[in-house]
């Protein structure tokens, strides 16, 4: 593959991720809302029908100076924020997976890339919507952990390792939710345990499981010190989990090693 061709590709990439992003947001938005996915979308404060011209990801928020163009009101800097995440992490798995499935062929590393965009696009609708109801939408969850499930049988040590994995970090949270009766986690961070341990394997999984707890615990202290939280304020651990899990997929073992040879050789 030459220069040209994989710059041609990286813009292709990333201009899908923003696209994407576009329909996350709407698919956010209609589960908040219970609606179908399907349909025209709509301004969330007038109800208008958008035209073609106001659904250019990123560019008609920038255009339209951030306000609906119909009613005015203010739309949520959440909608380009998303877009420009997800084209951002989907021009990285098609790096990551270029890069690091060397001996597959073409067509293999396509569907881990396509494997990759549908996980990755589940997570960040999970992180958005836990990180404005504290919840995890099993409607999006599931389908991502009987995806993770089933490529998970590549070879039979890959599999039985992701339900090792699957195992620890799905247990490990379920014994905190029974020991504080749900005070101190959630059964959805029980459940997007399962896929995290699909998804990463042994020892990957611990490694997501700490910088989960480490951010976590740093933005808890950040947000008390500012007066926003309490020792006993809710705060939803999805997003931190998340965050974890991607770091975890594209550099845990590189965090790993740099952690073992700092702290521990």
């Amino acid at each position: 593959m030459t220069d040209i061709i994989f710059s041609i590709f990286n813009i292709f990439v990333f201009l899908f991720g923003l696209c994407m992003g576009s329909f996350l947001n709407c698919v956010i938005y209609r589960l908040e809302k219970k609606e179908k996915i399907t349909g025209r979308s709509y301004c969330p404060k007038c109800s208008k029908q958008l035209k073609w011209y106001d659904l250019f990801p990123v560019l008609s928020f920038l255009f339209l100076g951030g306000k609906c163009r119909y009613c005015k009101e203010k739309i949520s800097i959440q909608y380009p924020l998303v877009e420009m995440l997800t084209g951002l992490i989907f021009l990285l798995i098609f790096n990551f997976v270029i890069l690091n499935f060397i001996n597959n062929v073409l067509i293999l590393k396509f569907l881990n890339a396509g494997f990759l965009f549908y996980i990755a696009s589940a997570l960040i609708v999970i992180f958005v919507y836990d990180l404005k109801h504290y919840l995890i939408p099993d409607k999006v969850l599931f389908p991502a952990i009987l995806l993770a499930f089933i490529f998970s049988f590549q070879n039979a040590s890959h599999f039985i390792n992701s339900l090792l994995a699957a195992a620890i970090a799905s247990g490990f949270f379920l014994a905190i939710f029974l020991i504080s009766g749900g005070r101190w986690m959630g059964f959805g961070d029980v459940k997007f345990a399962v896929l995290m341990g699909l998804l990463l394997g042994f020892p990957n999984v611990l490694m997501a499981l700490f910088l989960a707890f480490f951010f976590g615990a740093i933005i808890s202290v950040i947000l008390m010190i500012l007066g926003k939280r309490g020792l006993k304020s809710e705060i939803p651990f999805g997003p931190f989990l998340i965050a974890g899990t991607f770091l975890s997929i594209f550099w845990g073992e590189e965090i790993m090693q740099w952690y073992l040879r700092s702290f521990l050789i």
